[in-house]
């Protein structure tokens, strides 16, 4: 061992999130063993598919498997595998900080949860689980030495603030983690962790699923009376058993759970559990699982796809991207395919015939299981899409053969009811005599488009509107045309016909009538605006905004500016409402000719507030805001 003894802080956040694991209270504090276990099978795989790849790593991989080694005089328990291992700076990366976790929403949950569940599901949602041992240890010792390399590493820290890190010789390949185990305190639910009989239950409920053997010196009594002798031997005491391989009449919900839990990293219970089993041409076994919360990082870049690949139950990679689309990320499990190659690359997965094939397969089944859901158990759909529905509706812009499927899943807020969403199938039979078409208004908030101006005639004549505030809801409404036929409508864009052949006429006079204030208005505001006509859908406002039929909305410009995306300046159509009494006095004094440049201004402060009232942005504020002040002062 060297003498150089680095003693380092952790990161800030690390420290804060320390403190909160180690001072809460926490009912089931058995998380610790879990997590470490599961740590070890994420090596021993790591380990197995690199010494495939690499034929010159030199590691020894005839016997993989994890110890678990009790210590009852000096309160210890060791739990070591002969896996992959790290490299001091992968130790002081992935210990010493706590990268990728989003802490400040970890932190902010942790002091929020209520009971143990909710603690625990925290741990495995923020991928967290090593500090989970300092809630049962006084100090965590550490030593690891990465597969091919000669030098090992020893990190210690009680979990204070600070950790040592320091170089050793002469350790084995892979990683121990040595826990100096606190007291037991029943009424803390901190349990005596040196009793064999509660390792062995704790390895039954969280891993008996663990594809690799999980060991433990016993004592052995053989023998009677002064013949009698005892011996420590090494029993395994895990069924290794692979759950997909199993019949699901023969696996109970507990198991389905915790291998769940497992493959997930996670803390909740599955919402539904899919297996599956394929033969003839191409042979595969599937067990997958819908959780029952969304990740936290379900919508940042670095989300990854919760699905391993596996031939012949040997694990191959975590995250395969390639058995689902993305818009199914949430989707977690296992694939067990029997021809892939053990040497199988990223790269040779995008091209091959088997997983394509796979890929349909079990999209198609999801995609059924959903609908099922959404027929037979409503509550669980209902969960199901509040936690999923965004993602699972971005499979509307990269899945064109599902496209009509994941639109009967989908469920939207609508101004039929304010508190329930309704499917496109209750929409279209909801429909007027005669309506042949979906309308729908994207907006920010259900507020912004339930106020809007738009709505008025369509309120007032009773037509069902969808309401559309998710971000994704304003992209693929322009690349979808119809749902069973009914075709989709914006409320906002293009000339809205509600029928109404007894208007017909007597709008027909009005445009007439107010053919020259159109005109006039039109080139006062010919740098913003490209036409300005007559409305039909507005009752009560004076004026409204409304765009061409392919034009893009007012949000999704804001989005593409937001990211980085210039966007060319569009005009749009200034409708107006012949009826309201701004608008009649407005064609009363242009017909009159008075003042030009008071009718000028009162035209620019009607474009302004119908751009304010869709939620557009104005594009001189100041110079909008002097104008109203002026005028307002002049009517004192």
């Amino acid at each position: 061992m060297t003498a150089h003894v680095e003693e380092l802080q952790f990161q800030a956040e690390t420290r804060q999130l320390l403190d909160l694991m180690i001072h809460s209270v926490y009912s089931n504090k058995d998380s610790f063993l879990r997590e470490l276990v599961s740590n070890s099978s994420d090596a021993l795989d790591k380990l197995r598919i690199e010494a495939f790849r690499d034929k010159d790593l030199g590691a020894d991989t005839s016997d993989l498997h994890i110890d678990l080694e009790i210590d009852k005089d000096a309160r210890t328990l060791t739990v070591r595998d002969n896996g992959i291992g790290m490299s001091r700076d992968e130790v002081v990366d992935l210990i010493g900080t706590l990268a990728k976790s989003g802490t400040a929403e970890v932190r902010a949950k942790l002091k929020e949860a209520k009971d143990a569940a909710a603690s625990e599901e925290l741990i495995g949602q923020f991928g967290i689980g090593f500090y989970s041992t300092f809630m049962v240890a006084d100090t965590v010792t550490l030593v690891t030495r990465k597969a091919g390399e000669t030098t090992a590493t020893k990190w210690e820290s009680s979990g204070a603030g600070t950790y040592t890190i320091e170089e050793v010789e002469d350790a084995p390949q892979g990683t121990s983690v040595t826990l100096a185990l606190k007291p037991a305190d029943e009424e803390d639910h901190l349990h005596d962790y040196t009793s064999e009989w509660k390792i062995r239950e704790l390895v039954k409920r969280y891993s008996d699923f663990i594809a690799w053997p999980i060991r433990m010196q016993v004592e052995k009594t053989t023998g009677e009376g002064d013949e009698k002798t005892t011996t420590l031997e090494d029993e395994t005491i895990n069924s290794m058993k692979a759950l997909w391989t199993r019949s699901k009449d023969d696996v109970s919900a507990e198991e389905y759970t915790e291998f769940y839990r497992h493959v997930s990293h996670a803390w909740d219970e599955p919402l539904e559990v899919i297996p599956m089993k394929a033969e003839g041409t191409f042979e595969y076994q599937a067990l997958l699982f819908i959780p029952t919360r969304a990740p936290f990082d379900l919508f940042m870049r670095e989300s990854k796809i919760g699905i391993q690949l596996y031939v012949k139950r040997v694990f191959i990679m975590d995250d395969c991207e390639e058995l689902v689309p993305e818009y199914l990320r949430f989707v977690k499990g296992v694939v067990d395919a029997a021809d892939l190659s053990l040497n199988v690359s990223r790269e040779i997965l995008q091209q091959d015939r088997q997983i394509r094939a796979i890929r349909r397969r079990l999209t198609k089944k999801v995609l059924s299981t959903i609908s099922d859901l959404q027929s037979n158990e409503p509550e669980k759909y209902a969960t199901l899409w509040s936690e999923f529905g965004r993602a699972l509706k971005e499979g509307l812009l990269s899945d064109p053969d599902n496209v009509q499927t994941i639109l009967g899943l989908s469920s939207f807020a609508s101004t039929h009811s304010d508190e329930k969403p309704t499917t496109l199938a209750d929409y279209v039979s909801r429909m007027k005599d005669g309506q042949d078409t979906i309308y729908y208004m994207t907006g920010e908030s259900r507020q912004q488009v339930e106020n809007s101006p738009h709505m008025e005639a369509f309120a007032a004549k009773g037509l069902e509107v969808l309401i559309l505030t998710d971000p994704v809801d304003e992209m693929w409404t322009g690349s979808v045309p119809e749902f069973e036929g009914k075709a989709f409508r914006s409320i906002a864009k293009g000339a809205v016909d509600l029928g109404d052949d007894e208007k017909s006429e007597e709008q027909d006079a009005k445009k007439e009538q107010f053919a020259d204030l159109t005109s006039w208005m039109a080139e006062a505001l010919s740098d913003d605006v490209k036409e300005v006509r007559l409305s039909t859908r507005l009752t009560t406002s004076p004026a409204c905004i409304v765009g061409d039929d392919f034009s893009l909305s007012p949000t999704l410009e804001k989005m593409y500016r937001a990211s980085g995306q210039p966007v060319p300046k569009t005009k749009r159509i200034l409708e107006i409402n012949p009826d309201h009494a701004l608008i009649t006095a407005l064609e009363k004094a242009h017909a009159e000719k008075k003042d030009t440049d008071q009718l000028t201004e009162t035209a620019r402060l009607l474009y302004g507030t119908a751009l304010l009232a869709e939620g557009g942005e104005l594009e001189d504020p100041a110079s909008f805001a002097k104008l109203l002040a002026d005028r307002l002062t002049r009517t004192l």
